[in-house]
């Protein structure tokens, strides 16, 4: 089955409006407002921001829907053979910055990348000049995965979110094999590492790239029941924890901790990256920076 580029969008577009409603609903004061945008290159997005609630001090949910006549680079440098391919690539990202110190910080991704089938020249002829049938180049075919996960930031651990964060992120992912858990666990405790600090994020959660099995329609529903989980698992969290007493310096730990949320993002993360590289929407590439944040 060839790739349905149109059902991804139209799904990561319901998944926004999901994840948006349900935040504001655990906020009960917060509002999200919304950035649409373009992009001058092609496609555009739709971002959306709630700020300043009663639960979330900032929490981000951006649509983005873009597309070049080729790649940047730095994208192709481990995938030579997208190189000079006209592409297309949509997402969902979530960045959520509580304001309770003891509920975690949070982040979760779902994306669709193709690449356009192009024209590969056929072999030359042996001891001529030109191509055994210069008129008929071979087409190559389209190139396509899909990539997400999320991933936990506490600032105070509490080993019993820990665990119902990761059994729900096994349970979700456990109709595609047993063996994905533990490699996407370990995907993610190694990609969300800062190497200059020697520490991890946080406590992980599961990360996947170049998803594709061969079954598109597999895929898909794979990366569909990434997002019901994360809007399953993390309100739950936040309701534990949400109406916890505070202290000042609890506070204040938050906000040097949160340095290291912005340290990954503007220098490790690949997705910063790929959006700045592309002619992203700036504004939304970076609305996973937390408002308030403190380097001592």
């Amino acid at each position: 089955m060839p790739p349905d580029f149109a059902a991804v969008r139209t799904y990561l577009l319901s998944l926004q409006d999901t994840l948006c409603s349900m935040l504001e609903a655990e906020d009960g004061t917060g509002k999200f407002r919304n950035d649409e945008w373009t992009r001058p290159e092609g496609g555009g997005g739709r971002t959306r921001l709630l700020a300043e609630g009663n639960v979330f001090e900032k929490a981000g949910v951006a649509f983005s829907h873009v597309r070049g006549d080729k790649l940047p680079p730095s994208a192709t440098a481990h995938r030579p053979e997208l190189a000079g391919r006209s592409w297309e690539a949509v997402g969902l990202s979530l960045v959520i910055h509580p304001r309770n110190p003891l509920v975690p910080t949070t982040h979760m991704n779902v994306r669709f990348f193709l690449a356009n089938g192009s024209a590969v020249p056929l072999p030359r002829v042996s001891g001529s000049s030109q191509p055994s049938d210069p008129g008929s180049p071979s087409p190559a075919p389209p190139v396509w995965w899909f990539g997400g996960g999320f991933d936990l930031t506490p600032y105070y651990g509490f080993e019993e979110d820990a665990v119902h964060w990761h059994r729900t992120a096994r349970d979700a992912i456990a109709p595609m094999g047993e063996t994905l858990y533990p490699r996407f666990k370990k995907w993610c405790d190694d990609y969300f590492y800062l190497p200059h600090r020697n520490e991890s994020r946080g406590v992980g959660g599961i990360f996947y790239d170049n998803l594709d099995t061969g079954n598109w329609r597999a895929d898909f529903e794979f990366t569909r029941d990434v997002g019901q989980a994360f809007a399953e698992v993390f309100p739950a969290i936040v309701r534990r924890r949400m109406n916890a007493p505070w202290t000042d310096e609890e506070r204040d730990f938050q906000l040097i901790r949160r340095g290291r949320y912005v340290e990954f993002n503007l220098l490790y993360d690949r997705g910063t990256q790929f959006g700045l590289k592309t002619g992203g929407n700036v504004e939304a590439i970076l609305m996973s920076l937390p408002p308030n944040v403190k380097w001592p």
